[in-house]
């Protein structure tokens, strides 16, 4: 036999034997069951790591639930699953309306995860309007309420003091989401004891407010999520919020947010929404203080940003972490359904 030809004999070996070996690792993974997520935990960025730096949305989920966890890859989604023992799972699906609602869907329709049972809880961090609350507080949604989605046109193109934007109709069922009142009450019942995180960089910041709420500490609150792509900030377009809300029969507009309406509309198409819970900390007001334009708040000078950041991540997986343990702690009574309260 030629150099040559034993060289092409040797490679086919190799490949005959490598072929051999993938049977038995693909007939493991086509017989794994697929993992049974009793909870799924949603955040749309991490700053760095996972674990050991600067926190973002999804580190202190990270910390308390997957440490020992390997990851889970999916095709289609930004980042891999993570799950424990206890079917707890979760990931970062990335900001925006367009990457989080992809992500969830890649992760959805992945076999190796049965969702069938799953509760959700969408969690991230967003501005809150000074009337109605404070840095490092956390409001469980009632309603999701999409910003985005209508009809606007300036202001010199009405008369004065006239709206600026109408609600595109004929969409209320893909952009509003009334979500399961009794799942609500159950997720303020089970966390109305976490004691929040503060800072003092948080509380000297509020002083510069002179609204009541804005000054007070930070609580747990439900209300409305306006989720948009367009991050809006000043008086004007938080008053339009709190319109929006109205026009939809919403609560009150506490608290903005992205992702959750497109969220919940892939979750819906799969599973429907009384399973999904959303959960926002407030890193900042949606508009400045009465001495400051709204360009002032936007830029702010060195030194003058709101505080309590590491604070309201923090804040975010206490509070939903009552849930989480609660749901798989009693799961026979949650696997078929929202519990009567």
């Amino acid at each position: 036999m030629s150099r040559r030809s034993l060289r092409a004999h040797v490679i086919h070996a190799l490949i005959a034997a490598a072929a051999l070996m993938a049977v038995p690792a693909m007939a493991d993974d086509a017989a794994r069951p697929p993992v049974k997520v009793k909870v799924f935990i949603a955040a749309m960025f991490e700053i760095g790591n996972n674990i050991g730096d600067r926190a973002g949305e999804f580190q202190h989920w990270y910390e308390r639930y997957w440490r020992a966890s390997t990851p889970i890859a999916v095709r289609g989604a930004l980042n891999p699953v993570y799950c424990n023992a206890d079917g707890v799972c979760g990931a970062v699906l990335g900001m925006g309306k367009v990457a989080s609602s992809s992500s969830m869907q890649a992760i959805l329709l992945d076999p190796q995860l049965d969702f069938s049972q799953a509760y959700y809880i969408l969690s991230g961090v967003g501005g809150v309007p000074p009337s109605r609350g404070t840095i490092a507080e956390v409001v469980w949604a009632t309603w999701l309420v999409d910003y985005d989605l209508g009809h606007r046109w300036a202001a010199g193109e009405v008369k004065a003091g006239e709206p600026l934007f109408m609600p595109r109709k004929g969409y209320e069922s893909i952009r509003v989401y009334h979500l399961n009142r009794t799942l609500v009450d159950w997720a303020l019942r089970l966390s109305a004891g976490v004691a929040l995180k503060d800072s003092d960089a948080a509380k000297a910041y509020r002083l510069r407010y002179p609204q009541t709420a804005a000054r007070q500490a930070p609580s747990i609150a439900t209300g409305t999520h306006m989720t948009g792509d367009t991050f809006f900030h000043g008086p004007g377009l938080s008053a339009e919020a709190q319109s929006i809300a109205r026009l939809y029969g919403a609560d009150d507009y506490t608290i903005t947010e992205m992702e959750g309406t497109a969220i919940t509309q892939v979750i819906a198409r799969q599973h429907g929404t009384d399973r999904v819970m959303a959960l926002r900390g407030a890193v900042n007001f949606d508009q400045g203080n009465p001495n400051e334009t709204t360009l002032q708040h936007l830029d702010p000078a060195p030194g003058q940003t709101a505080g309590g950041f590491a604070e309201t991540v923090e804040n975010i997986a206490l509070v939903g972490s009552t849930v989480v343990d609660h749901i798989v702690a009693d799961w026979p009574q949650w696997s078929g359904g929202v519990p009567a309260r």
